[in-house]
């Protein structure tokens, strides 16, 4: 267990604990590793204040000391590189060697926020382009938004923390962060990496922990004016609604798929939708979920997934080649089982046996589905995979495309016309060519369209969603 075991709560700069804590057992182990203090609403309402009370203060650092802060943060996480990986493995059971490419990834995250805005600037305006203008000195620029809500999830408990709060800080914002519950050590680590900094900029950041209540207070109220939300549909269509007139960038779920050519190479196109559809158990909101095969390679290709999907390593996280580990709860584990066993009822086929033991639930690959059932047509977030035939990229696209969410889509193909047409026709935030949809970089502009979303993360596009447009004009 780690030195650090017990998060604490951040009104801006002043760390407060509590008597009242909640503990958080370890999907793996069941084992206590970490605490958190229960906050309220008063507590909500007090950090929001402090935000809205520094926004001058904050916005008035120079983007020189924002960039040292982040900067020294990252520096400091490559120090305590293996400590923070432990931590996410202690609380959601990813396994250790993806819990380090977490960590390498949130360095990355963070230097490139603080790279990106040293090159950030506005534009000058020719305010005599039309007659009914004249000539003046005219500009626009980039401004912090304000009080930013960054509200985050399980399955990436350190990289997508970093996606929110580092852009919001070295744009000159000031932040309110509500981590996920299930993992409050590992976001209360990072805060206090970024609050302890001597680059740090006074109660820019402060740490709330919570559930329904807190979020809904934290959503709702007049001073935050960007909510940043990573999470389900079901609490995104809450926020959007109650959010109020404020911006809301939400990443929500997904349904990913991709198709499998008759040119394509069948190996390596096994290979990596395996890696596609087990990593971090399918708890990814990219989790390739849907593989369409063309009908003529449709059995070679099974043949090869199934092939792939038996040689990873599934079971302790804290063992270096461990692919898979536990899903993050019980209630995850009951709901994908429970999905299995309706599509097998209705006809469906599992290709892998299904294997369960306790949180963690062996990779399944299924055939014989169809598009209608939970395991095709809803976000699974589990390691379960649907193989369907179809007769050409025609029919794979229209069932692509049949889904409320759209947020990254894939085809694996070596004719060119295929890949332009999958261009011109996919409907989704992103499109791989040859690669699986679970494919993120972090510079990348990322987010979906339809229920997967609004607005897109990347350090760039963050930034965007954190400051408003200011003109000038000098008569």
């Amino acid at each position: 267990m780690n030195l650090i075991t017990k998060a604490k709560i951040f009104f801006g700069s002043r760390e407060v604990d509590r008597e009242n804590i909640r503990e958080v057992k370890s999907p793996y182990s069941y084992q206590t590793v970490s605490t958190h203090p229960i906050c309220d609403i008063n507590d909500v309402d007090e950090i929001l204040n402090i935000a809205k009370n520094n926004l001058k203060f904050a916005r008035e650092q120079k983007l020189s000391k924002r960039c040292d802060w982040l900067l020294d943060v990252a520096n400091k996480l490559l120090i305590n590189r293996e400590d923070f990986a432990k931590t996410i493995t202690d609380e959601v059971g990813k396994p250790i060697s993806f819990s380090r490419i977490e960590v390498d990834r949130c360095i990355e995250t963070i230097k490139l926020s603080a790279e990106t805005m040293r090159n950030m600037n506005g534009e000058t305006i020719n305010s005599d382009a039309m007659n009914s203008g004249k000539k003046t000195i005219a500009f626009w620029r980039r401004v912090p938004a304000g009080v930013i809500v960054a509200i985050t999830p399980f399955n990436f408990p350190l990289n997508l923390v970093a996606h929110k709060i580092a852009p919001a800080l070295i744009s000159g914002n000031c932040v309110v962060l509500k981590p996920t519950p299930e993992a409050p050590l590992i976001a209360y680590k990072l805060a206090k990496l970024f609050i302890e900094s001597p680059f740090a900029t006074r109660d820019a950041l402060s740490l709330v922990y919570g559930d329904a209540e807190i979020g809904s207070r934290l959503v709702t109220s007049d001073i935050p004016r960007v909510i940043s939300f990573t999470g389900s549909v079901p609490v995104g269509n809450i926020i959007s609604k109650s959010a109020g007139i404020k911006k809301v960038a939400l990443e929500l779920g997904g349904n990913s798929g991709t198709f499998i050519d008759e040119t394509a190479d069948i190996e390596y196109s096994a290979k990596r939708c395996s890696i596609g559809a087990f990593t971090n158990a399918g708890q990814v909101c990219i989790s390739l979920q849907r593989i369409y095969v063309h009908k003529n390679i449709y059995n070679k290709f099974a043949e090869a997934l199934v092939r792939e999907t038996n040689l990873l390593k599934v079971g302790n996280p804290y063992e270096n080649d461990t692919f898979m580990g536990p899903l993050i709860s019980e209630e995850s584990v009951n709901r994908a089982v429970r999905w299995l066993n309706s599509a097998i009822s209705e006809g469906a086929k599992a290709l892998t046996p299904i294997d369960q033991n306790g949180k963690i639930l062996k990779p399944v690959v299924m055939g014989d589905v169809r598009d209608d059932m939970a395991i095709v047509c809803e976000e699974v977030f589990a390691p379960i995979v649907s193989l369907i035939a179809v007769d050409n990229l025609e029919m794979a696209i229209n069932k692509l495309n049949d889904s409320p969410y759209g947020l990254q889509f894939s085809i694996f193909t070596n004719n060119i016309k295929n890949m332009q047409k999958a261009i011109d026709e996919f409907e989704s935030g992103g499109i791989l060519i040859n690669e699986i949809p679970t494919v993120r970089f972090d510079i990348q502009p990322y987010g979906g369209i339809k229920l997967s979303g609004v607005g897109r993360e990347g350090p760039r596009f963050a930034i965007e969603e954190f400051t408003e447009i200011q003109t000038v004009v000098i008569a």
